[in-house]
Formats: structure tokens, C-alpha cells, sequence
């Protein structure tokens, strides 16, 4: 009987812990929601009503037209966007070919100073990009290539850090016996690299093709240092431009601001499988 008792107010026991951290969880989902849900909020009222006292998440009747007018009433965001994915996309394959080469030879190849370098490649990432921001542009002004998107996507085709290192602990994963099989069948180190490993790790891949889109999707730093003309503008510098005049139309920048993160989603919405297999994986091998 007091066994009984004593399992019975175990399971009560985990059933209130079970109840208590879900309900945590509901109530800390809410509070991250609630700005994302102000911003969805806000591009649907007319401009008189996103600062009304007492403040209201939505306000009827919805303004749809506040994201056609904010994309083609003030500036070209059809040639921003344009430009935002010119730079995302030519950046995502130069990461892509960079991180994946250099790993490549980081994991499997023999060579004098290897891990010294893995080490300095390792170190650079603690170094902050403040510090390199002075420096690398007058480098890219003087060889002229200020005002120009080179700034931006040619330094992905020299390798990233941290998707070497990921891409690195990911193929070490992988047994060494398929590099030696394929040699004993003839192929080249080059041909392992391309026709055993690469198909073998299309989630790493996938998982850095998505970071590199999101954050050149995302950048700001760069466009608002290098770009001077309107024309080469990028989705974000752009929404900086329109948040920078007289007047503020808020309603009009969170519609941006949602328009903005669509491609984005998207993009990991399709991708989402393996970008868990290969933030999963890469964090348990290597």
C-alpha cells in the first residue's frame, strides 16, 4: 500500500512538473511573439493609428494596400530586391565552393602546417569585425572596388571560418576506407572529393548554403560601407534610407520588414530537413 502511495505521488509529481514547464514554455513563446506580432500588427493600420492611446494589436479595417504602396510608392525596392539577391545567392556559392575545398583539405589531406593553420582559422574567430572593418576598406579602395558589389561577395570565395570549421568536423566523420577504395580503383583526390564526399554531405551543405543566404540576406554593414549609389542599393540599406527620412511612416516599414523576411523563410521552410540533419549531425561527429 505505501508503495502504491508513494508511485502515485510520483506520477502526480511529474505530471505537475510536466504541466508547470509546458506552461513556462506557452508563457515565454508569448513574450517572444508579442513583438513579432506588433510588427505584423502595425503594417495593417493606417498611419493615425500605430501610436493610438490605449494601443491596439490590430486595427479594422486591415490596410492591405500598406505593402503594395510601401514597395512602390517611395523608393525602387524591385531593383533592391534584385540586387539583394544578386549578392546572396553569388555569395552562397562562393562560400559554398570555399568552405567545402578548404575543409576538404583540413580533413583529409596531409600537409606541412596543417593544424597550425586550422588553429589560426579557429583563432580568427574570436577576433571581432570591428577590428578588420577600417583596414579591409581602404584595401578595397584603393584597388577600387568601392561602390561596387566586389566587396561584398569576392571575400566569400577565400573561405568563411566558421563553415570551414563546420564543414570540417563533418567530414571527418566520414571513414577514411571510401578515400582508399576509391584510390584503389584509380580516382584522383580531386575526383573523391567531388564524387565520394560531396554527395555525402548535402546537409552541411544545405545548412551552410541557408546561414550564408540569411546573412548576406540580412547585411547591412557591408552595403551601407561600399555602396554609395541608390541604384546598388540592397533591400535592408534601403529600408534604412526610408526609416532615415523626414517623416517616419511606420506602418509602411513593418510591411517592408515583413515583405523582407519571406524569401528568407522560404528558403529555410524548403531546406529545414537538412538544416536539422546537418546541425545535428556536425554537432555530434567529428
Amino acid at each position: 500500500m505505501e508503495l502504491r502511495r508513494a508511485l502515485g505521488l510520483q506520477r502526480r509529481g511529474n505530471w505537475l512538473m510536466v504541466l508547470i514547464t509546458n506552461l513556462v514554455a506557452v508563457i515565454l513563446a508569448v513574450l517572444f511573439l508579442l513583438p513579432f506580432l506588433s510588427m505584423v500588427g502595425t503594417a495593417f493600420k493606417p498611419l493615425d493609428q500605430v501610436f493610438r492611446l490605449p494601443p491596439r494589436l490590430i486595427a479594422f479595417p486591415l490596410r492591405i494596400q500598406n505593402f503594395v504602396e510601401a514597395w512602390s510608392k517611395f523608393l525602387p525596392f524591385n531593383r533592391f530586391l534584385v540586387n539583394t539577391l544578386l549578392i546572396a545567392v553569388l555569395s552562397t556559392i562562393g562560400n559554398l565552393l570555399s568552405s567545402s575545398l578548404v575543409s576538404f583539405s583540413f580533413a583529409r589531406l596531409s600537409w606541412p602546417g596543417r593544424d597550425f593553420f586550422f588553429i589560426v582559422i579557429l583563432a580568427s574567430l574570436m577576433l571581432p569585425y570591428q577590428v578588420t572593418l577600417i583596414p579591409v576598406f581602404i584595401l578595397f579602395k584603393t584597388i577600387g572596388w568601392v561602390n561596387t558589389y566586389l566587396p561584398i561577395i569576392i571575400p566569400t570565395f577565400f573561405g568563411n571560418a566558421f563553415f570551414i570549421f563546420f564543414m570540417r568536423q563533418f567530414i571527418t566523420s566520414i571513414p577514411f576506407e571510401l578515400d582508399s577504395a576509391a584510390r584503389i580503383d584509380g580516382a584522383s583526390t580531386f575526383t573523391i572529393f567531388l564524387r565520394i564526399l560531396m554527395p555525402l554531405c548535402t546537409a552541411p551543405l544545405a545548412t551552410v548554403a541557408i546561414f550564408s543566404f540569411i546573412w548576406n540576406w540580412d547585411e547591412l554593414v557591408r552595403p551601407l560601407i561600399y555602396l554609395n549609389q541608390e541604384k546598388l542599393y540592397t533591400i535592408t540599406l534601403g529600408m534604412t534610407m526610408f526609416k532615415n527620412q523626414s517623416i517616419v511612416y511606420w506602418n509602411y516599414l513593418m510591411a517592408l520588414a515583413i515583405l523582407a523576411m519571406i524569401p528568407p523563410l522560404v528558403i529555410f521552410a524548403l531546406a529545414q530537413k537538412w538544416f536539422t540533419q546537418g546541425i545535428t549531425i556536425t554537432g555530434l561527429k567529428g
